[in-house]
């Protein structure tokens, strides 16, 4: 059938299952809006109020679904502010397409009225990027875009379409998408992993969001229970094993557990399950696990042996192989290793002052209320961290947050992405005053379509995370981190278009939270805390995670 440019593309992501866009009109677009318009019963399009929003959003609902996420935005200034999103997403690997329109061809390079070269400008952040010049290549261009998207290590892709692109038409047959196999490229090391792991006497599982991305829960779980040890996670891997599993020991790195960064220290076999070793887990690398020798299984030839020296090494899809080496490995009884890491957990349990309104204890609440089954998305900083401690994950998809980027103001976008994708459930962004001053304004894009999310903030009038650092390793000088001005969140709240509840006692917690789910409706819950509590343990930068500590050792 004859089909102009913005048809195909809507043809294009019907072939796909896209269900939702998150996006922004602008000049260089409009055909492709237009084209939205006639299959609003299709696909439903979010207007967010900042083209960063539609980039978070088109996140969140990647990582809540499984599904690729998908933003688009007008040329110049419109691409452009995808750019951190798509960062965010690279960072993470979470598969996402970008569609973007530039100038017309003949204005290329000519530094047209918002013309931007968005694909050279993205080209370290994307997996791939194309820039469409021809009609006749766009239906193969958007089908490939997707394909890079999901298969292998997923990221986002970018398509940037020339605006006469759209408006020209060519013959578009439709094509049914081929289901993405799961890969394995080496499996080498197995019988050296196998005879490590039947060694060791001291295994320690360390679970990476790979975990999540390939949907291997159950098999992890029945890998921990083969190898019979321990399992700590990083922020990515939340929820990718069951946080009330008496094996967890909670996160590992900057912020993890002391059962689990000294735990990892003393081990003899670590196994790292879709992990990349990132500097806020790894701490000094000459000091990581020296005492261990490590097994890395990983979808990413290029992760092997890139920050950490291995000494076995499985490349593939983590589900995959896992299905494979349970069926290779024999029971163990690592009884008194076990019985060392409980005592380690009674020992150094997670703890702070109960005695005022703190953000741990929101977090607990948050999960008493919720039963543990809530979406929960963060910001990045102090809540980021005791979100990561205090909620109690049993299940993958249900923590958001921005790992390797470190993107303050992700998470309010990113939660409304998971509500719209996943709106049978509970979502919550928990976010820091700091944070939520930068994205605040996607509570209109909440309320516009009034999409139940929760937004909790935990206001301390200061950028925590930093001034946690000043205190501790500058002298108590307070450089910009003091935000203590007029800015009354509730009201701003109100002002667009949401309810807003201010929480200043501990009691006052669990009957906001109770009736923010019963209103069904755009919420903030303001939480007002000390301005010096910290996020404990902790690990000096480039320190050992042997070396973590906590108040007590203060």
């Amino acid at each position: 059938m004859l089909l102009n440019g913005s048809e195909i593309v809507i043809e294009c992501l019907k072939e796909q299952g896209v269900d939702t866009v998150f996006g922004y009109p602008g000049g260089t677009i409009l055909n492709i809006y237009d084209a939205l318009y006639k299959h609003s019963d299709e696909i439903r399009h979010v207007l967010t109020s900042h083209e960063q929003g539609a980039s978070h959003a088109a996140d969140g609902y990647a990582r809540a679904t499984g599904r690729v996420g998908v933003c688009m935005a007008t040329s110049g200034p419109g691409a452009t502010n995808l750019v951190t999103g798509i960062a965010t997403a690279y960072m993470d690997s979470v598969p996402m397409v970008a569609i973007t329109a530039n100038v017309n061809l003949p204005l290329l390079g000519k530094d047209t009225f918002q013309e931007v070269d968005i694909t050279g400008v993205t080209m370290p952040i994307t997996k791939h990027g194309f820039i469409v010049k021809n009609v006749n290549e766009l239906a193969d261009t958007i089908r490939k875009a997707f394909e890079i998207a999901t298969t292998g290590r997923p990221g986002p892709v970018l398509v940037d379409i020339t605006k006469d692109v759209t408006a020209a038409t060519c013959e578009y047959t439709p094509v049914t998408p081929k289901k993405a196999e799961r890969q394995i490229t080496s499996l080498e090391d197995m019988e050296k992993v196998i005879e490590y792991i039947k060694e060791a006497k001291k295994p320690f599982i360390y679970l990476g969001g790979g975990a999540v991305i390939s949907g291997a829960s159950a098999e992890v779980a029945q890998f921990a229970e083969l190898v019979d040890c321990p399992v700590c996670d990083t922020l990515m891997a939340k929820g990718a094993f069951d946080g009330k599993n008496p094996r967890y020991t909670g996160m590992i790195g900057m912020h993890g557990t002391k059962t689990s960064n000294l735990g990892v220290s003393e081990c003899d076999l670590l196994i790292a399950l879709g992990a990349r070793f990132s500097d806020r887990v790894i701490g000094n690398p000459k000091r990581f696990a020296e005492n261990a020798k490590v097994i890395h299984i990983d979808i990413d030839k290029a992760e092997i042996n890139k920050n950490i020296r291995v000494d076995a090494s499985l490349v593939g899809d983590l589900k995959a192989i896992l299905s494979k080496l349970n069926t290779m490995i024999e029971k163990k009884d690592n009884a008194d290793w076990m019985k060392h890491i409980q005592e380690l957990k009674q020992k150094y349990p997670l703890k702070y002052d109960t005695s005022v309104l703190t953000c741990p204890y929101v977090i607990e609440e948050i999960d008493r209320v919720t039963k543990g089954e809530a979406i929960i998305s963060t910001d990045v900083g102090q809540h980021q961290m005791w979100a990561a401690q205090y909620y109690k994950y049993t299940s993958p998809r249900t923590f958001l947050s921005s790992g390797g980027l470190g993107t303050m103001g992700y998470g309010l976008g990113a939660c409304i992405g998971a509500q719209v994708g996943q709106p049978d459930k509970i979502c919550i962004n928990i976010a820091g005053d700091g944070c939520f001053r930068m994205n605040m304004n996607e509570l209109a894009t909440a309320s516009r379509y009034n999409i139940p999310i929760i937004q909790v903030v935990i206001n301390n009038h200061v950028l925590g995370m930093v001034r946690q650092w000043q205190t501790l390793f500058y002298g108590k000088r307070y450089s910009q981190t003091i935000l203590n001005d007029s800015v009354d969140f509730c009201k701003v709240a109100e002002g667009l278009g949401c309810t807003a509840i201010r929480v200043t006692k501990k009691e006052e917690v669990g009957p906001a939270i109770e009736k923010a789910i019963a209103l069904k409706a755009p919420v903030l819950i303001e939480c007002m805390i000390q301005e010096d509590d910290k996020v404990f343990p902790m690990v000096p930068a480039g320190a050992p995670i042997s070396d973590v500590f906590d108040g007590d050792d203060l």
